[in-house]
C-alpha cells in the first residue's frame, strides 16, 4: 500500500511581509492545523515571489514530488495563485491527479468540499457538469478576491499602526531626518559635476540609495 504524504505550501511577495511578517503568520497557522490534526508534514516549502503564474521554484519542486494522494496544505488560496483563470485550471489538473489541497482559510475550495460537489454531477447531464464548472470557478474567484481584501485591510493596518507611532515618536514623513550640511553640500556639488559617483556619496555618509535619490529630487526642486 503506497503511503500518502502531506506537504505544506507558503508564499510570500509583499514588502510588508517581507520585512516583519515574512512567512510567520502561515507557519502558525498550518503547524497548528497539523497539531490538532495529528498530521505529519513530510516537507515545507516555501516561495518568495510573485502569485501570478505557478513559475516559482519551490512549487516547481513540489509538483515534481506530488503523487496520487498526497495532500498540499496551504494556509489561504492567495499562497496558491493570484491568477483565477491559471488557479481553476491548475486546481483541476491536481484534482485529476488525484492530489489534495486544503486551504486553511477557505474551506469551500478546499478539494474535499469540491470533490462531493463533482460526485453529485457524475451521473448528471452535461449543462449539469458544465454548470459545476462554472461554480468552481466563481468559488475560487470569490475567494481570492475575498483574501485579497482581507490582505489589502491588514497592510493599511500595519501603516497605519507605523504611522500613529511615529506621531507619538515625534517623527515625521518626507523629512530630511538624516540629512546634514555636510550631505547637502556633497548632493548640490553632486548636481553640478556628474562625474562625482552616488555610491560615493552613500558610503561617505552612511546611506542608502534610494535615501540619496530621495534627498537629490528634494533639493533639485529647492526645498
Amino acid at each position: 500500500m503506497v503511503m500518502s504524504n502531506y506537504y505544506s505550501y507558503m508564499r510570500i511577495s509583499t514588502s510588508e511581509e517581507r520585512s516583519k511578517q515574512k512567512f510567520d503568520r502561515q507557519e502558525k497557522s498550518i503547524e497548528k492545523y497539523c497539531s490538532d490534526n495529528n498530521i505529519d508534514i513530510l516537507l515545507s516549502l516555501k516561495d518568495d515571489c510573485s502569485g501570478k503564474d505557478f513559475n516559482r521554484p519551490n512549487w516547481i519542486k513540489l509538483e515534481k514530488l506530488l503523487q496520487k494522494g498526497d495532500t498540499i496544505i496551504l494556509k489561504d488560496i492567495s499562497r496558491f495563485i493570484r491568477n483565477t483563470e491559471l488557479g481553476y485550471n491548475k486546481y483541476m489538473e491536481l484534482i485529476n491527479k488525484e492530489i489534495n489541497i486544503i486551504f486553511l482559510d477557505n474551506p469551500t475550495v478546499s478539494t474535499d468540499y469540491i470533490k462531493n460537489m463533482m460526485k453529485v454531477a457524475e451521473n448528471m447531464e452535461t449543462v449539469v457538469k458544465t454548470t459545476l464548472e462554472f461554480t468552481v470557478k466563481l468559488l475560487i474567484t470569490v475567494e481570492l478576491d475575498r483574501v485579497e481584501k482581507e490582505r489589502t485591510t491588514f497592510i493599511k493596518r500595519i501603516k497605519d499602526g507605523i504611522q500613529a507611532s511615529d506621531k507619538k515618536s515625534g517623527r515625521k514623513f518626507n523629512t530630511l531626518d538624516k540629512m546634514t550640511e555636510d550631505l547637502r553640500a556633497d548632493i548640490k556639488e553632486f548636481l553640478g559635476d556628474r562625474s562625482i559617483k552616488q555610491i560615493d556619496i552613500m558610503k561617505k555618509h552612511n546611506i542608502s540609495r534610494n535615501t540619496l535619490k530621495k534627498y537629490i529630487e528634494i533639493i533639485r526642486a529647492g526645498k
